[in-house]
């Protein structure tokens, strides 16, 4: 395993972070392709084996199942000091009123919650889900700063927004002399580049780590263009709202990883994911896996180094998509 310091922290996090999306309880969420407990627990067992620390949740994760699984694992397999936990706020917890969002109600509510949950009394990480267009970003970060210094989380991140809005709660937190995000969960993967515009410079110049998601664009790189669909692929609204508009126009990219991976014998999880892991921005891609094979071979991925005409070759047939994730 490679490790690398997350941003400009002190914090060393292994360069694929488990993504715990796909753990959690099918009864309790829109996703049905989630693996319950007893299926969960072997494949972060095999995190831990295989050098992984760094796994990633989020309370909206099948309404808090994920982070409960992912608590009594690591509680069972780990010692805490020793992985890097984080975990999300923002999403959907109940219909009631401030049952989601950012407002320093909703996250002083929901930080508590979370560690309830993961079993543990603070996370390493703890990432806005979303922007809250409803709460103003001063009261976002305050609530944060506070948080942080309540010792319940010790550095906190930001996920799927306009640039101008990460540049924005950044300017806030200097100005107030609040605990600044050192990291931002973006929608990266070689059919959807649109980060590559604004984001990826602002998090290179403001030294932000980057641990993007859905980095094989939900499996669609790793097979054929004409294979058959899975469950997951077959039932996820949301994967299709991210891939299916632009499909006809990623189809050269899919078939230029098939040939890249063919050619140099390796799979193309291992194309993929090394061409984000050469992006000097990219800390570490967030992998979500639901068998331990997925995980075998996305550590795999370490030893592969892409020569710059790999990288052209990938990159060219690339047209610009519609922003999906935070529109």
């Amino acid at each position: 395993m490679e490790y690398a310091r997350l941003g400009s922290t002190g914090m060393q996090v292994s360069r694929i972070c488990l993504g715990c999306m796909g753990f959690g309880d099918a009864e309790r969420w829109v996703h049905k392709w989630v693996l319950n407990e007893e299926n969960s627990r072997p494949i972060i067992k095999k995190a831990l084996e295989l050098g992984i620390n760094f796994f990633d949740t989020a309370n909206v994760y099948s309404i808090g199942a994920s982070e409960e699984i992912l608590g009594r694992a690591l509680k069972d397999m780990a010692r805490r000091n020793q992985v890097v936990i984080a975990t999300k706020v923002h999403g959907k917890m109940s219909d009631a009123p401030n049952g989601s969002g950012l407002s320093r109600k909703a996250i002083l509510s929901e930080i508590d919650a979370s560690l309830m949950r993961l079993e543990t009394d603070y996370v390493d990480l703890y990432i806005i889900h979303r922007w809250d267009y409803e709460t103003p970003i001063e009261e976002t970060m305050e609530a944060l700063n506070d948080v942080v210094r309540a010792g319940k989380a010790r550095y906190i991140g930001a996920s799927a927004m306009w640039a101008w809005q990460f540049q924005k709660a950044l300017r806030v937190s200097e100005m107030r002399g609040w605990t600044r995000f050192v990291s931002m969960q973006n929608h990266l993967n070689l059919m959807y580049r649109e980060e590559e515009r604004e984001m990826l410079p602002l998090c290179r110049a403001e030294k932000i780590g980057v641990t993007p998601y859905s980095p094989l664009a939900s499996g669609r790189l790793t097979r054929d263009w004409a294979s058959e669909s899975t469950l997951r692929s077959a039932t996820d609204q949301i994967q299709k709202m991210k891939y299916d508009a632009s499909a006809e126009n990623d189809r050269p990219i899919v078939e230029r990883v098939a040939e890249i991976a063919a050619k140099r014998g390796i799979s193309r999880t291992h194309v993929a994911l090394g061409w984000l892991l050469q992006k000097e921005s990219v800390t570490a891609p967030i992998i979500g896996a639901t068998k331990i094979s997925h995980l075998e071979d996305a550590v795999g991925a370490l030893e592969v180094k892409l020569t710059p005409e790999d990288v052209a070759y990938l990159e060219e047939p690339y047209v610009p998509h519609r922003i999906v994730g935070h529109q």
